[in-house]
């Protein structure tokens, strides 16, 4: 696979967004799994204005055209921030394995903005690390929820092993809203058939 894969998405024939699949900003990212560079790739982007198609359907279509053009590629990994609110929603209506969490980790914060890390521990710049602004503050960070989609049946069977039950985001995401079109006001669970 090249450095990036950008699949834009279309409805209608109007460009509504595009997935991104890269190496990832972690070199080490297939460790784990025993996969080396090219074998494990990261989801790095859904970014879709409105669209109708469920996004579970786009990942879909998604990563069978990332197998057609990378055959070699055998683990897609994709994490969700939780200090960002997420839950990994979209990899649990896509049917992905949840496999926990990374560690915890810290941030800097400047005039409460967040400050990307990479950037004064030495991971860019050709490994200059930069100076951290003054006034920022390290804050401490949960760890990201991790998802996977294996892409052959030995990866499958690998996840199968590793798989955790997925997380349970606040009530207000697992619940659906009563409906103002009248369908009784009742709520249903998110993912329900009725």
């Amino acid at each position: 696979m090249p450095k990036y894969a950008c699949l834009g998405v279309w409805e209608s024939g109007d460009f509504v967004g595009a997935v991104i699949f890269a190496h990832g900003s972690n070199y080490r990212i297939g460790a784990p799994y025993g996969l080396g560079v090219g074998q494990v790739v990261e989801l790095v982007r859904v970014a879709l204005r409105r669209h109708v198609t469920p996004v579970s359907r786009i990942l879909s279509v998604a990563l069978r055209m990332l197998r057609h053009s990378s055959p070699g590629v055998e683990l897609v990994v994709s994490y969700a921030d939780p200090v960002q609110g997420h839950v990994g929603t979209i990899y649990q209506a896509a049917n992905w394995t949840y496999l926990g969490m990374t560690s915890a980790s810290y941030e800097y914060r400047l005039n409460g903005k967040r400050l990307h890390k990479r950037a004064f521990t030495g991971a860019n710049f050709g490994g200059r690390k930069m100076q951290i602004p003054v006034g920022a503050e390290r804050v401490a960070t949960p760890g990201k929820h991790i998802y996977a989609k294996a892409m052959t049946a030995a990866m499958r069977l690998d996840l199968c092993e590793r798989a955790c039950a997925y997380p349970k985001g606040p009530l207000s995401m697992n619940m659906r809203q009563p409906s103002r079109l009248g369908d009784g006001g009742s709520t249903r669970p998110a993912g329900s058939n009725q």
